[in-house]
């Protein structure tokens, strides 16, 4: 992650400005990060992600969402560009420019996001309140981690490998892992 030339902001000023910009760029405590463009693989997993849960959420009152679209993390002071996420939240379908009350946010690594990826942007993830699900998808090991949160509010691990279904109980479906990983060529 790149900072874009060292601007620091308030959120409202980054809001402002992120939308006269032609690039995407995440905002986290003052500071703005130029996001660089993703890989086809990426894209494509991120996509079949996106229109399973399309289809899976049709006539509920939740949404998918792609990566296009801010989420806004309050507690953290930043706003993120997940690569997919679901909210169910009634605010949510009013606000155009971010959503804020997701319950489930999908991130596909790669490279140059992993580490931030399992890290600084999961801690800020947990801030929400909403939140239930975290996926963090591996296209190189063809792996799909869920980050559950516990009523005891722990994050406990389900790991999705092979030819199962990769359970999303927050919203109530499964999504075959030969779906999430369809189009993607085994190396």
């Amino acid at each position: 992650m790149q900072t874009a030339e060292r601007l620091r902001f308030s959120a409202e000023e980054y809001l402002a400005w992120e939308e006269t910009q032609a690039e995407k760029h995440e905002f986290v405590a003052g500071e703005v990060f130029a996001m660089t463009g993703a890989r086809q693989d990426h894209v494509v997993v991120s996509l079949n992600i996106a229109s399973s849960l399309k289809q899976r959420l049709r006539g509920t009152p939740c949404r998918a969402y792609m990566a296009d679209l801010k989420l806004k993390v309050e507690a953290a002071d930043a706003f993120f560009y997940p690569d997919v996420m679901v909210s169910c939240h009634p605010g949510d379908l009013a606000n155009q420019q971010f959503i804020s009350n997701p319950s489930l946010i999908v991130e596909v690594l790669s490279e140059s996001t992993a580490d931030y990826d399992r890290g600084g942007k999961f801690v800020a993830y947990r801030k929400l309140e909403s939140l239930m699900e975290y996926l963090i998808v591996d296209i190189e090991a063809r792996r799909v981690e869920c980050f559950r949160r516990t009523a005891d509010n722990d994050w406990l691990l389900h790991d999705y490998l092979g030819e199962v279904d990769c359970e999303l109980t927050s919203l109530g479906v499964q999504i075959p892992m030969a779906e999430i990983f369809e189009d993607i060529k085994a190396d």
